[in-house]
């Protein structure tokens, strides 16, 4: 059964296991390298090594793509088109619009927002299919403009390859791990060089993406899934099968419940038990439950606000609106007893590509913002450098930087 603790033992649950990534680069450093070097072939040898890829072009073709949209039924078309639509209006909420602004006479600042030339969209085919993955990822780069959007996938699903055709994403190729990673980072005769590669992986795509950032840009390093529950008070039922949402994804990720109450910590471990034994993936979950989870109890819900700004989740679920005043890191928030993370992982709009093992405190999740460079303009009047001009050649001065000051002054 989940563990029930006091809050004077949270550390232990808050201490995170550190990913081996260093065992990872070891590993991936020399594919990087023979992906740079010898582009497609490479990236053939370690697709047939690694997935048993079997055949000629890495590329997924048209025809294939449209082949896998007619075979879906009436009711998943539905469920892409319901989600798209409100990942894509919010995604549109999120873009920076240009502007500008006369600070003084003479004196117009703002900035131009372009999108970035070319994105890759990494999509894990692991123990689940992630169609919505697809659509996390294309959909923000569709709305922010970007012109060049790749998608690797080692296995993809029908669903996958069909959702791809239904979001007019048709440069798909079938290769995974760190050798995707590096074919999109550094561009092969098949493969675009992407600008900034998104999306979420295994530990062997997240040493890729921390050893080639710089070389491209990258979302974040994802680490194992992990929701984070504030409530003194609700429904058993719900708040178990929150747990046991999250639990399922991996024998890594990690639910923790915290609680003023123990009558509600004892319901919903029970409560969990219960789920567990109907629960088609509980080989999954059951070790995550048992390893990475507890219930916490806590003596007031600031002191929960407190422990979960701390931990800086990827899911944080809060009973009510009242307590989002008091959260400062959190990848992404569900509010109330109707918002499960379920509904934020498929279809309500906002991204499920997220930061964990606290990489909230740095930043959210997946944005629209991401695809796109916020670009400054300043155009400046005679009249207006003449003002600035005293400020401008005693600060180049104070630094050795005649030149600076020289550049103004000529001007004048």
């Amino acid at each position: 059964m989940i563990r029930i603790l006091p809050s004077d033992d949270i550390g232990n649950v808050l201490k995170r296991r550190a990913a081996r990534l260093g065992e990872a680069e070891a590993v991936v450093r020399p594919i990087l390298e023979a992906v740079r070097k010898r582009g497609d072939k490479a990236v053939i040898e370690f697709a047939r090594r690694f997935d048993k890829f079997d055949r000629k072009s890495l590329r997924v073709d048209a025809a294939e793509l449209e082949a896998a949209a007619t075979v879906l039924t009436p009711e998943f078309r539905g469920a892409v088109a319901a989600a798209a639509k409100n990942i894509r209006a919010f995604a549109q909420t999120q873009v920076p619009e240009g502007r500008m602004r006369r600070l003084a006479p003479g004196l117009d600042v703002g900035h131009i927002v372009r999108p970035l030339d070319s994105v890759g969209a990494y999509i894990p085919a692991g123990r689940y299919p992630l169609p919505s993955t697809l659509m996390m990822t294309v959909i923000p780069a569709q709305v922010a403009g970007v012109p060049l959007v790749t998608v690797c996938s080692p296995k993809p699903s029908p669903e996958v390859l069909g959702t791809a055709h239904l979001l007019g994403a048709s440069n798909v190729f079938l290769i995974g791990g760190a050798q995707a990673i590096a074919a999109m980072a550094y561009g092969t005769k098949s493969v675009p060089k992407a600008d900034r590669i998104v999306g979420p992986g295994n530990i062997y795509v997240a040493a890729a993406k921390k050893l080639l950032a710089g070389d491209v840009g990258i979302d974040f390093i994802a680490g194992p899934t992990e929701v984070l529950i504030i409530s003194a008070e609700g429904d058993p039922r719900f708040l178990a099968a929150d747990m046991l949402a999250q639990a399922e994804h991996d024998v890594d990720a990690a639910a923790i419940l915290l609680t003023t109450s123990r009558r509600l910590a004892n319901a919903v471990a029970s409560e969990i038990e219960r789920q567990l034994r109907h629960l088609p993936t509980a080989a999954v979950a059951r070790k995550a439950i048992d390893r990475n989870s507890a219930i916490v109890l806590v003596r007031t819900l600031e002191e929960g606000v407190e422990i979960s700004n701390r931990f800086a989740p990827e899911h944080l679920c809060v009973p009510d609106a009242a307590i989002l005043p008091g959260i400062t890191h959190a990848g992404s928030v569900f509010v109330g007893a109707f918002s499960p993370e379920a509904a934020g992982d498929y279809a309500s709009g906002p991204n499920h590509v997220l930061p964990t093992n606290g990489a909230a405190r740095l930043r959210g999740g997946l944005s629209a913002a991401d695809y796109v460079k916020v670009i400054s303009v300043q155009q400046i009047s005679p009249d207006a450098l003449r003002r600035l001009s005293p400020a401008i050649t005693t600060l180049a001065r104070a630094e050795g930087l005649e030149a600076h000051a020289r550049s103004v002054e000529v001007r004048l």
